[in-house]
């Protein structure tokens, strides 16, 4: 899927989410950030769905290459917390 579908279908999913919390009740103002999250979220656990999917291809065929990815996983995490911590 392109980048601008992709997109689309992140917007369409956003209205679609904020329109089914105001139906709900919630204020315009909470239903945004609700409807942002949700999608946030889920593109969150998909990607790391992809991350494992590719981890577990990578450790059944090329063992090598696993080893190393998950040692950049590990410094990039760590990283990652250096900066969390630094801000």
């Amino acid at each position: 899927m392109s980048t601008q579908n992709l997109d689309t279908v992140r917007r369409e999913a956003l209205k679609a989410l904020l329109t089914s919390f105001v139906a709900q009740g919630h204020p315009v103002e909470y239903a945004q950030y609700m409807a942002t999250a949700a999608i946030f979220q889920t593109d969150l656990e998909l990607r790391n769905a992809q991350l494992l999917n590719l981890l577990s291809w990578l450790k059944q065929n090329h063992q090598p290459i696993y080893t190393e990815a998950v040692a950049r996983l590990e410094e990039t995490r760590i990283e990652f917390e250096c900066r969390v911590k630094d801000d």
